[in-house]
């Protein structure tokens, strides 16, 4: 047996390779095939290698046919559940799983995870605080954390966030996960000397920590730093390549006068799409909003939005349907999804300033700069082409 200090030293890829031999071993030990499923999905979380969560499904299947009613495998089919994005499965099994072992915190996180995306804020709030109450630690208070930075506390949600990193971790990249999620927290409230210090700690902690390299690369964006942004995307897109790197490197060339490398990032994002679609995935609100951002594939953007809100009742998904009707010229509808996106004043700029253009597209002038000016009073910086548009029509 390694020494926990030993341990919590090995890389995850070391990890893996250790408790593979001792699986190997001792093929009978449960305990040791569940250890390795969740290694297995720490290394999918790193990676978004969907190899990886192949390997814990099988783990865990093959656990559960054994013993249906094993509570590490049944806690370790809900985490995989959550990161297949099948949010109601895991909500009312992770319900059972907290009346069964009320006092475990796992759950109870899960529980909170799946409603906050079904958009059930006030019960997943709730289901925090029981997490909280459990265990109190870094996984509690960045969930509770994010709760309130989406129901509209901000400046709670900073010191929340701050003291998930004090209250550290054995290994480093869920440290720094904390330290990218502050980042955003300021780079979205405008606290920009503050977000560049959280997404290089974060880098500092962990080098592969994707995307706190990508947030890096907006905040320089934002300076005007064009080519330096584009680097520390581009580094981002060579550990993970999401749709939201090729996205922003697409916009960057394109202000940097290089229409070809702006369509190479444009002919990646259609790759990614036809990848994702041969997974089975229908359903992708941030493709659906880089589409309307190109100006391009607007009602397969809208079915891929409106395929999100089959799964997904949050803020998020909504907002992302308001830019897609937005963008079809179906106002009233747009107006609506904006409503509910802004349901408890997220400081997310990018709600105000679709809620500001849909609101002038409609005719209400006023009321449409007032919220293109708050998008501008979170960040005056906050996209290389919506803020120069919002600072245009808000005066």
């Amino acid at each position: 047996m390694q020494s926990p200090l030993k341990t919590a030293a090995m890389s995850t890829d070391q990890k893996i390779a250790a408790m593979e031999k001792t699986s190997s071993a001792d093929p009978r030990d449960r305990r040791v095939k569940v250890d390795l499923a969740f290694l297995y999905l720490q290394k999918g979380r790193e990676t978004a290698d969907f190899h990886y969560l192949d390997l814990a499904t099988n783990i865990t299947n093959a656990l559960l046919d054994q013993d249906s009613g094993d509570m590490l495998a049944r806690r370790l089919d809900n985490e995989i559940n959550m990161m297949k994005h099948e949010f109601r499965r895991v909500a009312t099994s992770a319900e059972d799983l907290t009346r069964l072992a009320p006092s475990d915190p796992g759950p109870w996180g899960n529980l909170g995870d799946a409603l906050m995306e079904l958009g059930e804020y006030e019960r997943a709030g709730q289901a925090y605080q029981r997490m909280f109450a459990a265990r109190p630690g870094l996984e509690s208070y960045n969930r509770l954390a994010y709760f309130k930075f989406v129901t509209g506390d901000a400046a709670g949600a900073v010191q929340l966030m701050k003291l998930a990193i004090e209250a550290g971790s054995r290994i480093p990249e869920p440290v720094a996960w904390c330290y990218n999620e502050l980042g955003d927290m300021f780079f979205k409230t405008g606290r920009i000397e503050e977000a560049r210090a959280a997404y290089l700690q974060a880098i500092h902690l962990f080098p592969a920590a994707h995307k706190a390299h990508y947030g890096l690369g907006r905040v320089m964006a934002g300076e005007g730093k064009l080519t330096e942004a584009a680097v520390s995307v581009k580094r981002a897109q060579s550990i993970v390549p999401l749709v939201e790197y090729a996205g922003e490197l697409e916009q960057i060339y394109k202000h940097l006068g290089k229409p070809d490398e702006a369509r190479k990032q444009q002919a990646l994002i259609d790759v990614v799409d036809k990848l994702s679609r041969a997974r089975g995935e229908t359903a992708n609100r941030v493709l659906a909003l880089i589409y309307i951002d190109e100006d391009r594939k607007l009602d397969y953007a809208a079915q891929l939005a409106e395929n999100e809100l089959e799964n997904r009742n949050d803020v998020y998904t909504f907002d992302a349907l308001s830019w897609v009707y937005y963008a079809q010229k179906h106002f009233d509808e747009a107006a609506k999804m904006s409503e509910k996106a802004l349901r408890f004043r997220t400081a997310e700029p990018a709600f105000y300033y679709h809620a500001g253009m849909i609101a002038a597209a409609q005719g209400r002038g006023d009321e449409a700069k007032q919220l293109l000016r708050r998008a501008l009073e979170l960040n005056p910086r906050f996209d290389l082409n919506h803020a120069p548009e919002a600072a245009r029509l808000a005066n």
